[in-house]
């Protein structure tokens, strides 16, 4: 027992993170796997229960079985618990338990908990914590009661099931439905393409919930002053606005022509929101044109903010290469934004990372195009969705071979627990030199 206790406090921060987020997807596909989870009352394979547990705890929205048609009311419970400890963080969730229950929070615990919602600092990360699950609930609660009404309208007193479950989905950035039906199966939010209030609704939780919880602390302590904010929430914002509105306006333009102006611009607003980690859409996205799919491609990637409930590599790694590149421009010796400078270090985790999920995105459409003899632009549609965790998909996941699923399975995780995150947990120390190398240029550009 002693050896036990002393191996589990070797563990660092991300090792506990990472095994966290392995052991509820685990559970949740071995629940999935139970009669009582699915309508026709028959196990489910592993290996589909695996990629819809992973799906849903990384908050993707990829799937193998459509979640309304194919799974009970049991299994959309579980579906749904496994998407909010996703969204929130398992290491968020455990420390909720945890306060709840009167334990206190050690310095290590609370190092980990930081590290799981990208906080600044330690202190006053319980109060943090706090502040994120009653800030998530509220939000969830108001997005639930808005949607109910025409919910309910459509569908009867299971519109309160439906009210609820769309609204943690959305706010979790998570991209799974109920909209199915027999003869129509992964319909996503298609019927309501034209309905204001629905569109509203779910686009502000995508927004709130991908935005970040540190961004909502500084809206909240400093309310319209912009220039109180941190740094990096002020960096968020205008990147956020800026991934929102340039798309939407090419997809008014390029994509969406063809349609009433109000359904129109609906479907460019949406589909611009949706398209960094969400997963929902209202329109159909095979109907697209070349240029609007590579722009998916693209968002997708880059994703929501560091410490929200969505994936990807984040919109601040952007942020930081582009700033980086016009001081480059500029010959300036170091990246400015706001009055500020950015370190080094931040600039070469930047560059790390929007290297590792580049990587990750085409070969893993590489591998899964010559497998499966489908064409390199659609794979590459699917890795993107899947490393980025949003969930959007050109309808090919469900027909792909037990080794592309697994494949997709690895990049979701990878994309909601960061890659970093795997590499700092297998290399539990940095490793120190005192002396450096002889320094030497190479010509680049």
């Amino acid at each position: 027992m002693a050896g036990m206790i002393k191996r589990r406090k070797r563990l660092t921060s991300f090792q506990i993170i990472l095994l966290g987020f392995v052991g509820v997807i685990i559970l949740g596909a071995l629940i999935l796997m139970l009669p009582v989870s699915a309508k026709n009352g028959s196990f489910t394979p592993f290996n589909q229960t695996l990629f819809t547990a992973t799906s849903a705890v990384c908050v993707t929205g990829l799937i193998v079985q459509d979640t309304a048609t194919y799974w009970s009311e049991f299994g959309q419970v579980v579906i749904l618990l496994l998407i909010q400890i996703g969204g929130l963080g398992v290491i968020t969730m455990a420390a909720l338990f945890a306060l709840l229950s009167g334990k206190k929070i050690t310095f290590g615990q609370r190092s980990t908990i930081q590290n799981a919602i990208s906080a600044p600092n330690v202190g006053g990360i319980v109060k943090m914590v706090s502040f994120v699950v009653k800030g998530t609930a509220i939000i969830e609660l108001l997005g639930a009661v808005a949607m109910m009404p025409m919910f309910i309208h459509d569908y009867g007193l299971r519109g309160i099931w439906m009210a609820f479950f769309h609204s943690i989905s959305a706010f979790c950035n998570a991209g799974f439905d109920l909209m199915g039906k027999p003869d129509d199966k992964f319909a996503s939010l298609t019927s309501y393409s034209a309905n204001p209030l629905i569109n509203v609704v779910i686009m502000v939780l995508i927004i709130v919930g991908g935005i970040g919880f540190l961004v909502w602390k500084d809206v909240i302590e400093h309310k319209f002053r912009f220039k109180l904010y941190r740094l990096q929430n002020k960096v968020v914002i205008i990147t956020s606005a800026i991934l929102i509105i340039a798309p939407a306006v090419l997809f008014f333009l390029r994509d969406f022509a063809g349609l009433p102006l109000g359904e129109r611009i609906f479907g460019s607003l949406f589909q611009s929101v949706t398209t960094r980690t969400a997963g929902f859409n209202t329109l159909d996205l095979n109907s697209m044109t070349r240029i609007g799919k590579a722009v998916f491609i693209a968002l997708m990637l880059i994703g929501g903010s560091p410490g929200s409930t969505a994936g990807g590599m984040k919109t601040t790694t952007i942020a930081v290469l582009f700033i980086n590149a016009v001081a480059c421009f500029k010959r300036k010796e170091d990246a400015e934004c706001f009055g500020r400078r950015i370190e080094s270090g931040v600039i070469k985790t930047a560059s790390t990372v929007f290297i590792m999920y580049i990587t990750l995105c085409f070969v893993g459409a590489a591998v899964i195009s010559a497998v499966e003899n489908i064409s390199f632009g659609m794979c590459l549609f699917e890795t993107a969705s899947a490393v980025g965790t949003v969930g959007l998909t050109l309808g090919i996941t469900p027909k792909l071979g037990m080794l592309s699923q697994m494949i997709l399975i690895v990049l979701m995780f990878l994309g909601r627990v960061g890659g970093l995150t795997v590499i700092y947990a297998a290399i539990s120390k940095a490793s120190k030199k005192i002396s450096k190398l002889p320094q030497e240029k190479i010509t680049v550009g």
